[in-house]
Parts: structure tokens; sequence; C-alpha cells
């Protein structure tokens, strides 16, 4: 017997930092969300993803979370480097300078100082990152969170979308009727199935025998410098240390070689050890095992009418660049901004075609850049010099050597430019092209640009403020000369309900533009289209954009 009956606008099963992104964000825009997590209220979060990318950062802003965000984590003055060294407290081959939080707004001299963001990266692991979007889900008025309940199975019609689910403490069943139901529930996401979507590519790139310790000690055994993330490279195991807190518990990732395929057939205490460069007699604590397989996995289709699939659940790639949770995070905010149109009425449910449109591309095209570094990475590992650790010319030439490699492979890795702010959308119903070509872009570099579907250059306008702040969460058309009129665009804008929000911008400020004087920037930041003139028939253009016209040849 169905204990409760729950009405809502969106359900969200899954109460990751995906799903609270895009609950938080649909909420941001007066839609009413329902939140269905297994976990318990409170839970400590698994310590995985440890890295907030930039992109990711600018959508926090938006949100208002990104000064909660930047002010967590290690401590304000703990270097957020990349330290590569025979060990972790053996000798240093390399560093990668990454400013610590409290440097992350002033420091420009860096490999990602010159970013063009208001939002640089922050480096903060899950554990105080997803406390954070609870807090903030909490208390808004528009999101109901269901701790400890799971979703069991799901199905939908032309008028919406059902969950069966039950109460994980009292067995309790509970209907949830949505008009739409999005999957953010992981790699063995239930409404991933129910949609009948399948995995494609390839199912093991890395296997990682992954530890979570407590060692107060071994801060103070370092040679070098604290860092973020602490490489070992030697002949005997190759690993990585994350800091966590700054101070006591550590995430130690032991690289498994290619036919080590069984978790518990390496000794782990060993590989710690080794990795650690600490003898029999060092004490550490562990706290919980967190082995994991780096695969690049991704969905065939993310969306059947109303169920949705975002994060995991849609693709899961080694974390090369930090970008599984950032590509889902993505997601979420691509998302939102389209079921809050349709919902609010200015578009029609054609609008969310464009979901899978525009993000499975990226994501396929993003999931190879991963898989590419995470092989190059293995190869590094694997050409490791048998006398890396040797006190002699030669194995100072060694570890110079190695050293100048490794830099060069990862920092675009750490300082990745290109999965931040170089990705276009090139297939996308909602943008008006007009023939320009994309500029290409790798993982650590990209040029800024406004042709149609790439990200819309960030400016500092004349009082100081972001342009992303003063466009809030609506499109933007942005004026870069003050005798262009925009009164045929507003006006059209209007008459079809679609938020427009003029901001005049001198010309200088962006360059990109050339001789484009009328840019609208979408919600998410893209540019849906460019101009010197509005069009002929501007009425066309903003159906083009809210996703009522006739798709594009």
């Amino acid at each position: 017997m169905t204990r409760e009956t729950i009405e809502t606008d969106v359900l969200v099963v899954g109460a990751g930092p995906v799903g609270l992104t895009l609950a938080i964000d649909l909420a941001s825009r007066g839609v009413d969300v329902v939140v269905a997590e297994q976990r318990p209220k409170g839970a400590r979060p698994e310590p995985k993803c440890n890295h907030v990318s930039a992109r990711s950062m600018e959508i926090f802003r938006r949100l208002g979370l990104a000064g909660a965000l930047r002010a967590a984590g290690l401590p304000e003055d703990y270097p957020n480097d990349i330290s590569y060294r025979t060990s972790f407290t053996g000798a240093e081959l390399t560093r990668i300078v990454i400013p610590c939080r409290r440097d992350r707004y002033t420091m420009k001299d860096g490999p990602d100082g010159w970013w063009p963001t208001p939002e640089p990266p922050h480096r903060i692991n899950q554990i105080y990152l997803e406390p954070i979007l609870v807090a903030h889900a909490e208390a808004m008025a528009r999101i109901r969170l269901l701790h400890r309940t799971e979703v069991v199975a799901v199905d939908q019609d032309d008028a919406g979308a059902t969950a069966a689910a039950r109460g994980l403490d009292d067995g309790g069943d509970v209907a949830i009727c949505a008009r739409y139901l999005v999957g953010c529930d992981g790699g063995r996401s239930l409404v991933r199935k129910a949609i009948g979507a399948a995995f494609t590519g390839d199912a093991v790139v890395q296997r990682v025998q992954s530890t979570f310790i407590q060692a107060p000690a071994l801060i103070g055994l370092q040679r070098h410098d604290n860092a973020w993330a602490t490489f070992a490279l030697n002949p005997r195991r190759t690993g990585n240390v994350y800091a966590i807190d700054g101070r006591e518990t550590w995430l130690v990732h032991n690289y498994l070689k290619p036919d080590e395929t069984d978790f518990d057939a390496v000794d782990r205490d060993w590989a710690i050890r080794t990795i650690l460069g600490v003898g029999p007699a060092f004490d550490y604590a562990v706290l919980s095992r967190e082995d994991w397989i780096g695969r690049r996995l991704v969905a065939d289709r993310f969306r059947d009418r109303r169920l949705f699939i975002a994060g995991d659940a849609a693709h899961i790639w080694v974390p090369y660049g930090g970008y599984g949770m950032n590509a889902g995070i993505a997601d979420a905010a691509g998302l939102a901004w389209l079921m809050a149109a349709h919902i609010a009425g200015w578009a029609p449910a054609g609008i969310l075609d464009a979901y899978e449109r525009e993000r499975l591309p990226i994501t396929t095209q993003v999931s190879h850049f991963a898989m590419d570094h995470a092989h190059k990475e293995i190869r590094n590992r694997q050409g490791v010099p048998a006398n890396i650790e040797a006190e002699d010319e030669a194995g100072a030439a060694a570890r110079a050597a190695l050293g100048r490699a490794t830099y060069d492979l990862n920092v675009q890795q750490y300082c990745c430019a290109g999965l931040n702010f170089g990705s276009y959308y090139d297939r996308s119903p909602l943008i008006a092209y007009d023939g320009a070509a994309h500029p290409g872009y790798s993982m650590g570099s990209f040029t800024p640009s406004t042709v149609p579907g790439c990200r819309t250059p960030h400016a500092w306008l004349a009082d100081g403020t972001s342009l992303y702040d003063a466009s809030g969460s609506g499109h933007a058309l942005l004026r870069l000369d003050p005798a262009t009129d925009p009164g045929p665009l507003l006006a059209a804008a209007a008459a079809r309900g679609l938020p427009l929000k003029l901001i005049d911008l001198a010309p200088d400020l962006m360059p990109e533009a050339g001789d484009r004087t009328l840019i609208i920037s979408r919600p998410d930041q893209h540019v849906g289209w460019r101009g010197t003139a509005a069009p002929a028939d501007p009425l066309q253009l903003i159906d083009r954009l809210r996703g009522a016209a006739p798709a594009q040849p």
C-alpha cells in the first residue's frame, strides 16, 4: 500500500554533487524539485572528487555558492601545487605551481593564473563540497530532500513521470509524480536502464587501489613544501597522495600495473608504504578502501521523453583533468535552464531536445581527451628509470629528465584551459549559426570566440562587475556599439516571453567580437547568436533560441 504520494515539477534521483547542483539551479529558477537519496542525512560522502573546475565555479558563483565553497577544504595557505617525487617523502622531480585558496583571485603568474574567468578552479574534496550543497538545498523552499529513500522503479506517460520509492528505515512506499525525472544516480543508474540507454566505450582504462588514511605524522616527513597532490614515481610503485584536510587525512592512489587485475592480489600496506617512502614502523590508520576502475563509457542516449540522465549515469571516465564530476555539473546547468524555460511557459517542450543534442557530443569528445591522457600517463609511469633514486650524477640526470617530461605532460591536465573554456555546441537546435568555424581546442589551450555555440568570452565591465554577474540567469543581449538599435530584438523577446537583458559593453572589452555589435549570450554563457544589427525577422531568431523554430539544415 502506498504510504504517501508526492507531486512536484522535477524529481531528481541521487543527491551527489550533480543531483544537488541540478536541484539548486532548478529551484533558483522557480521550479519545485524533490530529490531522492538512499544515504542518511549527514552521512560522510566518499572522498572521491578533489577538484572543482573553473567552469563549475562559474556555475556555483551564479548560484550563490562560490564563496562558501572557496572558504572550505584545505587551509587557506596550503599550496594547491602538484608535486612529483620519487616518493611522498623522497626527492622532488618537478612541481606545477597552483595558488592556495587565499591567493587564488590575486596570483596571476602561474600556469593557470591568466585564465579569463571571474572564478578560477578550487581544490576541494567531496567530503567538504557535498555538505555545503546539501545545506544550501535544504534552505531553499522549492527543494524537498528525501533521505533514506530508494527509487525502485520509474515509469512515464504523456502527462508525466512516476517513481515508485520506498523508505529504507520504515519500509513505507512512496509514489513520486513529476513532470520530469532526472537520474543522477551514478554508474549503475536505474534511470539509464529505464530509458534503454547503453554504455559504449572502454570498460577498463586503469585500475587504482585507493585508500583513505589518517596519518598525522606524515606531513612532517616531507623534504619539500606541501602540495595538494603528490605523485610518487619509482620503479617499485607509482601512486598519488591527495591532501584532504591539510593536516592528517590523505587519499593514497596506487596505480596498478596492466597485468594486476585483482585489487586484493597487491599488498595494500606494502604499496602504501612504498608510495609514501616510509618504513614498517610508520603508523597510519585505514579509514576506508576506495578502489576504483577508470573507464571511458558514454551512454548512447541521455533522454527518453520525460526521463533524463546526467553525471555518472550518463558518462564515466578516468578522472584526468578532474572532469568526471565537473562534466556532470555542466550537464546539470545545461538541463536546468532548458527545463525551467519550458516549465515557466516561454519555451515549448521542444527546447528539451537540445539537452542530448548539446551534451552528448561534448561528453564523447572530452572523454577521449581524458582517456588519451590516461594512456600517456600510464606510459610515463612505466618509463621510470631504474636509477631514479640513485645519489650520483646519472641519477640526478634521470630525475631531471623525468621531471621535465612529467611537467610538460601534466601541466595541461591540471591547468586545463581548453577543457574549461574551449568546448562548443555545433549541433544545437537552439543556436543560430552563421557559417563561421569554431576554433579548435586541446586539453590545455583554447581560443576565446564569439562564434555561435562557443562559451561567451568573459569580460570585466567598466564598473568592475563581471559580465557573467551582470547577465544573471537569463539571456543577455550584449551591445558593443551604442549606435546599434537593440529595440527589435528586445521587443521580439518580450513578445515571446523570453527574458532578455540588454548590457552595453565597450568593444575593447570583447575583441573577439570583431565587427559584430550585437551578441546574445544564453543562460549557460554560450553564444546563441551574433550580428551587426538585429535580423530582418527578430521573432524568428527568438523562436530559435527558445526551441520553437524549425531545425536548421
